[in-house]
């Protein structure tokens, strides 16, 4: 079995790590584009067009399924990226996981990027989902960027910057962009009142790595714990601690896994390495 896995940048180790978690034994292509991130500041013609190559490439490997792990390549490359790729290939794309916040109960805030947050796309996501909660919709201005390239002082100025913007009574908040699930821990620490319980996350790497393997047959709904249908809709919390990642107890490799920069062959880019996610897929993977 192979999963690719496709997004501007690193923002795709999330889902790629729950990908590994689920299934170890899969094969792995992880397809971005660095010279072209970000992709949120750009036209949605010019993101369509990027995705594309991107995806081409990923396809050019020949794999089961294809994880559009990037929220703003899913709004609007989605459409185009299924038009041409499918039913040969299945394309999973990501959406905030905005319905489990609102099923949780109590206000919640939404974390995403400015061109995403207040866009009609979030709007009508509150709109279908919550609209009885009590949402903020809170912009995180650089923090995608300072996730990318591992900017330790820039991730906290942006996590402290965002988390002065959430209110004190929410109790549960979305992640908005895969980037951001990769510091999942200094966002709930950033996030902490002394006194009351730990803010819940939620993330969508979980649901949609679930969701490519049921499209191939490779993991059940039930055995994933996630909602049948919507793509990231049903979404787990982001667990405490670093990604899981599976270390076979025999000592065994995993699944190959094979790295396409613009689509080249490389080695996981040096920033990747600055994470839980990035670290353990190296450790844990035959590079191909």
């Amino acid at each position: 079995m192979k999963i690719a896995l496709m997004d501007s940048g690193i923002g795709l180790l999330a889902a790629a790590g729950a990908v590994r978690r689920l299934c170890p034994e899969a094969d792995l292509v992880l397809s971005s584009d660095p010279d072209g991130m970000p992709w949120g500041p750009r036209a949605p013609q010019d993101v369509t067009e990027r995705a594309l190559v991107v995806a081409r490439a990923a396809a050019q490997h020949r794999p089961d399924a294809l994880i559009v792990a990037c929220n703003t390549a899913s709004v609007h490359a989605l459409p185009t990226l299924r038009a041409e790729l499918e039913p040969r290939l299945p394309v999973i794309g990501t959406v905030p996981a905005i319905k489990p916040a609102a099923a949780g109960g109590g206000p919640f805030a939404i974390w995403a990027t400015p061109a995403t947050t207040g866009s009609p796309y979030q709007r009508g996501l509150i709109r279908d989902f919550a609209a009885s909660a009590q949402v903020t919709e809170v912009p995180c201005p650089g923090l995608a960027d300072a996730v990318e390239n591992a900017d330790e002082a820039a991730i906290d100025r942006a996590v402290a910057a965002a988390a002065a913007l959430t209110p004190r009574d929410v109790r549960a908040v979305v992640l908005g962009c895969t980037h951001y699930e990769l510091v999942a821990e200094r966002i709930r620490t950033a996030l902490g009142r002394r006194g009351l319980p730990a803010v819940v996350l939620h993330g969508s790497a979980g649901a949609v790595a679930a969701q490519a393997l049921r499209r191939i047959g490779g993991v059940r709904a039930v055995e994933a714990g996630v909602e049948e249908g919507e793509e990231g809709l049903g979404a787990a919390s982001v667990a405490q601690g670093a990604a899981g990642v599976n270390v076979p107890v025999d000592g065994r490799l995993t699944g190959r896994l094979t790295v396409l920069l613009g689509g080249r062959e490389s080695a996981l880019p040096e920033p990747a390495l600055a994470y839980a996610e990035g670290r353990l897929l190296a450790a844990v993977s035959q590079v191909h």
